[in-house]
């Protein structure tokens, strides 16, 4: 780095640590685009190749790319090095505000409980599949804190799309809880209503005592004999699929927030998957 490009990127670096402490990171192209489709208020965000994240928002996020073009603020190549723990291959990070966590008494969609779960890429993936299918929010128990770095960067930055918090099972908002358990009742047997809360329980115990108590109905996926589990981001995408499907379909068909057509796995404007670290050592399944 040249003494110009140190003079530079310095005010840059010391908002950032400014920053840090009291914000949420935006690790990638991928998260800080999200972040701000749904309403984030992003006071920093920086790229090793503007023109190249430039490039990349006129492809996937046509909607944004005016927007980044006033918000991306260059830096020298091996700055993110300093500031995040593992840089993203797009060449961006950013700060945002934390975004709300409130849920509202009557709701109409359901509200996902992670039962002390482990595996924050695992927390990553529920709150983006819950994101993508309109649930009103990600509540967490336990230990984990459902905003950590690794679980924003496997949710996409999709955090900011739906509610998410710790909550212990005495605080659960209001509505018929559904927990999930081997012994309960075949889900294809059951209507789940919108105000529904379904719990799902942790990736090596399965559900605690305290949310199966509480729970008004125990409820099975269907799963071949002998197969042990399913992995919980995919217990949770069965479930939320089951009471979607019971309902009507939007009249405009699926699409991206920006108009340009699908924005999942496989389809245009798609990133690679993108987890979080294991915390210890399970291999992020859920008993079901």
């Amino acid at each position: 780095m040249t003494a110009a490009e140190e003079t530079g990127v310095a005010p840059l670096l010391r908002q950032w640590r400014e920053l840090a402490g009291s914000s949420v990171l935006l690790d990638g192209f991928h998260a800080l685009k999200h972040a701000l489709r749904f309403g984030a208020r992003v006071p920093l965000a920086l790229t090793e190749d503007r023109a190249a994240v430039l490039s990349l928002a006129r492809e996937l996020a046509p909607d944004l790319a005016g927007r980044l073009e006033g918000l991306l603020r260059d830096v020298p190549r091996g700055t993110l090095h300093g500031l995040v723990p593992r840089p993203h291959p797009t060449g961006v990070a950013a700060l945002a505000v934390r975004g709300g966590d409130d849920l509202a008494d009557a709701r109409t969609a359901p509200v996902i409980v992670l039962d002390d779960p482990r595996h924050l890429g695992n927390v990553g993936a529920v709150i983006r599949l819950a994101a993508g299918a309109g649930a009103a929010g990600v509540l967490t128990t336990g230990t984990v804190d459902p905003w950590h770095p690794n679980v924003v960067r496997a949710s996409a930055g999709l955090h900011f799309a739906t509610a998410v918090r710790r909550c212990e099972p005495p605080e659960l908002p209001p509505g018929p809880l559904y927990a999930l358990d081997p012994e309960g009742r075949d889900l294809r047997g059951l209507v789940l209503p919108d105000d529904a809360i379904l719990a799902f329980g942790s990736e090596r115990h399965g559900l605690s005592d305290a949310l199966r108590e509480r729970a008004d109905q125990l409820v099975a996926l269907p799963m071949r004999a002998q197969v042990s589990s399913y992995n919980l981001a995919t217990s949770v995408a069965m479930t939320l699929y089951h009471w979607m499907a019971g309902r009507a379909p939007d009249p405009g068909g699926p699409r991206s927030t920006d108009g340009t057509g699908p924005d999942a796995i496989g389809q245009r404007g798609a990133e690679p998957d993108s987890t979080g670290t294991g915390m210890d050592g399970t291999d992020g399944t859920a008993r079901s």
